[in-house]
């Protein structure tokens, strides 16, 4: 080949189109790829549109439902209107409460369990079924696992198997979040304090606004909810500014999820709640002792424990467990902040399929269909 200008030029317009169809084909891909990172943003934006916690009780007051004075029954999430709302603002917890409306309190058996694994089958066609062996196979066999748990432990509502279980658990397992309430000791006592000795909500009633009383054999047991089952009471939240910081600022807060709930929790002297499990062992409960009279104890699986003012305590209520305060009048209650957070072997990929399953609404919803 003979070297000429003529060729070198040749050469060199010959490159330059090659360039500019390689960038050409560059862009088109860039822009597909863009696009289609766009409309995953968009399904995912739809599929998940709740808000995450924070910021969640900006909604307004139509989150919460037609229940007097802003707050509802223990883990009944009043939808109703007029008589069916005062029913429900005099339902009790969990162990006591009879709402329909109630997640904890809607039938189990085949009901529950087909819609679990059509929630389940959901999640996996629209995301993975990577990492998701063990809520399958928890899933699957919910009714067996259920039926067949030995006496001291037997979650209500969902068991996932294989999961390591002791009624009470170290501090060090959530070492992040337990320092963080601790630290938070006298900002939420502070609080406690502002809410609970404002006058009564209205005439005949003793309590201050917010607050609840729930059943037991004896004495008084109320609680202050900011997260019942998962949603924000926006007027409580609204009382306890700092409260609801310190939960934005949790890592393994169980939020948008019916299993979540944080609250303060009263029992006066001579109270006794009596043993009852929780809904599921994917939780740890934990309590930060705000008021601590001698006298107090938790006794979970058989276990007793005692609060202390300032530290936290971590046990899984999925156990049989029950409270009670055996001081006198001058002792004053007992006050801890409760808070649900996540078992730590429950691995990142479980707890987002288990949001998506256990999702405020969705297994009601699906249960009308």
């Amino acid at each position: 080949m003979e070297w000429s200008l003529d060729n070198v030029r040749e050469m060199v317009a010959g490159g330059m189109q090659s360039i500019r169809e390689c960038e050409i084909c560059a862009f088109a891909i860039a822009v597909c790829v863009l696009l289609l990172f766009m409309w995953y943003c968009y399904r995912v934006g739809r599929e998940h549109g709740s808000s995450p916690l924070r910021g969640r009780y900006l909604a307004g007051p139509s989150r919460i439902g037609g229940v007097v004075g802003g707050f509802m029954s223990s883990d009944c999430r009043g939808r109703g209107k007029g008589k069916r709302g005062s029913m429900l603002e005099e339902q009790n917890g969990f162990a006591f409460c009879q709402s329909s409306e109630c997640f904890r309190c809607t039938s189990a058996g085949e009901s529950l369990n087909q819609r679990l694994y059509h929630s389940l089958q959901d999640y996996a066609k629209r995301y993975t079924w990577s990492g998701m062996g063990r809520v399958h196979k928890g899933v699957r066999d919910q009714g067996r696992y259920l039926n067949s748990r030995p006496t001291i432990q037997r979650p209500e509502v969902f068991f996932l198997p294989d999961l390591p279980s002791a009624p009470f658990f170290s501090r060090e397992v959530q070492r992040h979040d337990v320092e963080l309430l601790e630290q938070s000791f006298p900002a939420l006592l502070a609080e406690f304090e502002s809410i609970y000795h404002q006058p009564p909500a209205r005439s005949g009633s003793s309590l201050p606004p917010g607050w609840k009383a729930n059943n037991t054999p004896r004495g008084q047991w109320w609680t202050y909810y900011l997260v019942n089952q998962g949603t924000p009471l926006v007027l409580n939240v609204r009382r306890c500014p700092r409260a609801w910081r310190v939960l934005g600022q949790l890592r393994t807060f169980i939020a948008n999820n019916v299993f979540g709930n944080a609250c303060f929790s009263v029992l006066t002297p001579g109270a006794l709640i009596t043993e009852h499990y929780g809904p599921t062992n994917v939780r740890l409960r934990c309590h930060l002792g705000l008021r601590v009279p001698p006298s107090c104890e938790l006794v979970v699986g058989g276990e007793p424990q005692c609060w202390s003012e300032g530290s936290c305590l971590l046990f899984d209520d999925s156990f049989l467990h029950r409270a009670f305060h055996e001081g006198g009048a001058e002792d004053g209650p007992r006050v801890v902040f409760m808070v649900d957070l996540w078992h730590p072997n429950v691995a990142a990929a479980e707890r987002q399929a288990l949001d998506y399953i256990f999702t405020p609404g969705r297994l009601e919803d699906k249960e009308g269909k």
